[in-house]
């Protein structure tokens, strides 16, 4: 039975085992050790042995119940125990014996091996991305098995605590070294938990020296070591064979090689135990005692033929009965049937599963005989039965050791106590469950001796750290961002993983990010704030003030103003005014503030035409939030890039062309049918007025009172929001005339040559009585110019001035030093020696514009300098007409959205010079859209075409 029952059983008041009351003195055996992966090389069997008796089933149940705890906890197998005490009492002998089974059991360590594997697959789950059950990694595995060995160095522990006799049992004829550190490690643990041990036995009726040693005398350990073969004895000589044949044999030595093997192992175990203070002099003072003048190792020789494996011994049985010899040859005529195989039976080697040798031939060649396994056992248990006990300290004064023989409920109650604080770890009785916590804590003891590899890895990863520091460190500035922080900590983790290694690797991996954390974020952390052009704070990280408050730069963290320490040079909404800005953080400062302050400078008395923003009827407005303007999806953004702006363009190209007709350069010729351009462009204009009727601009919708728009009005916002500001600015400079055609703009920052607008010819038409004149049918009425020449333009007379009216379109570039210049098409910088250019505006008005160029004059350093579309100047002339503008700008790549005004159509009114001032960021709710870093990508942030459309009246 277990042990736990035996002892519960015992408390009870039944006398287990058949113990009468209790009051029979008893010798308590302890068997502990590892076991072959053969069948039945379980410790049992040696008790089965030794009692000459099967003790306990020779094939266990598969899921016994563990009586120490484990049982029942089918969770995380870290939290198991898998140490298995089990007790049988010999009433006939009166020796108590224990056995320990652990993980060092093939039973046991294939099911802890299941329970990891199960645990595996439930954290893998169905739905892992790997199909499998994720393996354990190292460290966790490592830690398992080393729990699992400290809880078995506490199962010695109990089990050196009330026995006399210890049996270890080894599967190899060679000594475990492993076991040295093992009982280093139990000393170490015994010392550090022995005031714990005890206040626990303090009321057991137990003696003196008991209660102060904590066990009933120091245990005597023996060693079974078993062959498995690696023996080899030659066979005696046949009978037809001379027994010295033609060599000389050695003569017999006195001791078996079985017997000079014990002696071997034994001389080395106690050369082992000394040299590491195991052993020491005085056997008082020692974990565990070996006798100096007995035997201490037996050697069981392994094989099928005694008994180890019954299944292997049955088979060998089957093929000796089977085989024939030459003796049995011999008999086969004068015996046959039932007689012969019953004699060839008889004359094998019968069943036995005791583990006794078999070379009792020996004797006759004058060796010793060896003992049988009891035999071995018996010579130490009668000395603690006898009372006499061990006398196994050495030296010149040796000091006797004390001893007790209890009674069986004596040692019942020692037992018992001990079990409940160093197995079972009560908590229900306060002071159990004291003495456990403070054994469990005492556990750490056992790592310095048992966890050999951590400690190696510790010490390797611990040198580690310093070197992986070192490489964070280096070429680091003394404030830097996040970026920055991962790259160095790569690079030092690189490093870590050269030099480290060992199931601490990750511990210590993690301990370097949080130092390397604690590096930066103390003092060494930059703003990781970036301006809309993309460029970083250079503060340290600090926070913003509030509303009212004032900068603090002495402050932990300081109270600073996002700076990039970038400055720029900008013009003002209507470009005639230049002043030094900030690199700016947030989009009101960008596209609002600097202008507003520049408005009160220059461009406050000018004509404005303003934007709708959001008015708001509530106190406190809210934003909307960002979940009601989701990215669209592909199909969408495909279906807007061409649908909105080739519609457009359509329209603008198809209503250029009526307007140029066949000219060529500033006035050309009117088209063969003036009288059908004119009609087809009134009639493209009526087509362009009922398609804004059928499409309202987001004016037109009622727009929200209560929510505003955070960012800017782009092509994925929802409908009906508006901001608070307006990004763009569309100012009047003057009328038409302001602008000379011959000497350009009169304004601060341009390029000499650059500041030209380019013509514009529109077709419109003449609404006088006179319209056949223009028939090419009829004669031409008298001071009538023919259509053909261009003097009819310049020096005429006629209606002509009406058939044809002249604007002016330019594209202006600005870059951040302030310089400024036109663009007469895509990627193309305007350039005019003298008198005006002589390029049209149409292939920049049927084109989309880039909206970031290279600047015309770059610097002295590698990087270059991007020119961006600032502002559209447009010369409306005094004429039956109307010019709509309808800017969109797409700043990046899809899926970018398209950002356009808060009114999408502007209807210019004649006879004025019109600026249309462009944002200097654009923003949207999930964040800017930065300016290009590498030229490839400038044509994906263009003005799309389309931006004028001319429509006569």
């Amino acid at each position: 039975m277990s042990l736990r029952e035996l002892l519960l059983a015992a408390e009870a008041g039944g006398a287990a085992g058949g113990a009468a009351g209790g009051e029979e003195e008893v010798c308590v055996v302890g068997i502990f050790g590892k076991t072959a992966l053969q069948l039945c090389s379980e410790k049992e069997a040696l008790v089965s042995t030794v009692c000459d008796r099967q003790v306990f089933p020779l094939f266990p149940e598969e899921d016994p119940e563990l009586a120490d705890g484990a049982a029942g906890q089918d969770g995380d197998p870290a939290t198991k125990d898998y140490n298995q005490l089990q007790a049988y009492y010999s009433q006939e002998s009166r020796v108590l014996y224990l056995v320990l089974t652990s993980i060092c059991d093939t039973p046991q360590l294939l099911r802890a091996c299941g329970d990891l594997a199960a645990a595996e697959n439930r954290e893998a789950g169905p739905g892992h991305p790997s199909g499998g059950p994720a393996p354990l990694p190292h460290a966790e595995a490592h830690e398992f098995w080393k729990h699992q060995e400290k809880l078995h160095c506490l199962s010695l522990l109990y089990l050196f605590s009330v026995c006399h006799i210890l049996l270890l049992v080894h599967p190899t004829c060679s000594f475990d070294i492993t076991y040295d550190r093992v009982f280093r490690a139990l000393d170490g643990l015994r010392q550090k938990v022995l005031p714990s041990l005890k206040a626990a036995i303090k009321d057991c009726p137990v003696g003196k020296e008991w209660k102060l040693n904590c066990r009933p005398c120091p245990p005597r350990l023996l060693f079974l070591f078993q062959l498995n073969g690696a023996l080899k004895v030659d066979p005696l000589p046949s009978r037809g064979q001379d027994p010295c044949g033609h060599l000389e044999k050695p003569p017999p030595k006195k001791h078996s090689p079985k017997r000079r093997l014990q002696h071997a192992l034994e001389d080395q175990i106690y050369r082992i135990f000394r040299k590491s203070r195991v052993l020491t002099n005085q056997s008082i003072n020692c974990l565990f005692t070996v006798p100096a003048n007995q035997a201490f190792v037996y050697i069981v020789a392994g094989g099928p033929q005694d008994g180890d494996d019954p299944v292997a011994m049955l088979l060998d049985q089957l093929r000796s009965n089977c085989t024939m010899r030459e003796t049995d040859s011999l008999l086969a005529p004068t015996l046959s049937g039932p007689r012969r195989y019953q004699m060839m039976r008889h004359g094998r080697q019968q069943l036995s599963f005791h583990a006794e040798s078999s070379s009792s031939s020996s004797s006759s060649s004058g060796q010793l005989v060896d003992c049988t396994l009891k035999e071995f056992l018996w010579q130490h248990v009668e000395l603690v039965l006898s009372k006499k006990g061990f006398e196994d300290s050495v030296g010149r004064n040796p000091q006797p050791s004390h001893f007790e023989l209890p009674t069986y409920q004596k040692w019942v109650a020692a037992a018992l106590k001990l079990y409940e604080v160093t197995i079972e770890g009560k908590d229900d009785d306060p002071t159990c469950g004291e003495l456990s916590s403070k054994i469990m804590s005492s556990i750490k003891v056992l790592e310095g001796y048992l966890d050999i590899d951590t400690k190696f890895s510790e010490n390797r990863c611990q040198k580690a750290l310093p070197m992986a520091h070192s490489a964070y460190q280096s070429n680091l500035p003394h404030n830097y961002t996040m970026t920055v922080h991962k790259n160095q900590l790569a690079q030092a983790l690189r490093v870590y993983s050269q030099h480290a290694r060992g199931p601490a690797f990750h511990k210590y991996a993690m301990q370097l990010n949080e130092d390397c954390y604690k590096f930066w974020s103390n003092g060494h952390q930059l703003c990781e704030e970036r301006s809309l052009t993309d460029q970083h704070c250079v503060h340290k990280f600090h926070l913003l003030p509030k509303a009212g408050e004032k900068p603090e730069a002495d402050r932990n963290p300081p109270i600073l103003y996002h700076n990039s320490r970038a400055r720029s040079t900008g013009a003002c909404n209507c470009g005639r005014k230049q002043a030094p800005r900030e690199d700016p953080f947030d989009i009101k400062a960008a596209n609002y503030d600097f202008y507003q302050l520049l408005e009160e400078k220059c461009c406050g008395k000018l004509e404005h035409i303003n934007f709708p923003i959001f008015q708001p009827s509530t106190p406190d407005p809210a934003p909307a939030r960002d979940e009601a303007s989701p990215a669209p999806p592909e199909g969408e953004m495909e279906k807007l890039k061409e649908k909105e702006p080739q519609t457009q363009g359509e329209s603008t190209g198809l209503s250029l062309a009526l307007s140029l007709g066949q000219s060529t350069g500033s006035l050309g010729t009117y088209p063969p049918d003036a009288q059908g351009a004119g009609d087809n462009a009134e009639s493209h204009g009526q087509s362009g007025d009922s398609k804004g009727e059928k499409r309202p601009s987001l004016v037109d919708r009622q727009a929200s009172t209560v929510e505003y728009l955070p960012g800017m009005l782009h092509s994925n916002c929802p409908k009906g929001l508006l901001p608070k500001f307006s990004s763009w600015s569309l100012v009047k400079l003057g009328p038409a005339k302001a602008y000379n055609f011959h000497t350009g703009l009169d304004q601060q920052g341009f390029i000499p040559g650059t500041n030209y607008l380019m013509p514009w010819d529109i077709v419109i038409r003449t609404r006088t009585e006179d319209e056949g004149d223009l028939d090419t049918n009829s004669w031409p009425a008298p001071n009538k110019a023919v259509p053909g020449k261009r003097s009819a333009v310049v020096m005429g007379r006629g209606r002509r001035r009406d058939d044809i009216a002249r604007a002016f379109v330019g594209f202006e570039y600005e870059d951040a030093r302030g310089r400024r210049f036109m663009c007469s098409g895509p990627d193309k910088v305007m350039k005019v020696m003298g008198g005006g250019p002589k390029e049209s505006a149409l292939k920049a008005l049927n084109s989309d514009m880039p909206l970031y160029i290279l600047s015309s004059t770059q610097g002295r350093g590698l990087k270059p300098h991007y020119a961006q579309f600032m502002r559209l100047f447009v010369v409306v002339p005094d004429a039956p007409l109307q010019i709509t503008l309808t800017p969109q700008v797409q700043p990046g790549p899809p899926p970018c959205p398209i950002f356009y005004p808060e009114k999408q159509e502007i209807t210019l009114p004649s006879d004025g010079l019109w600026v249309l001032r462009f944002p200097y960021a654009y923003v949207t709710e999930r964040g800017p859209c930065f300016p290009p870093k590498e030229s490839q990508q400038l044509m994906s942030y263009k003005v799309l075409r389309g931006i004028l459309k001319a429509i006569t009246q």
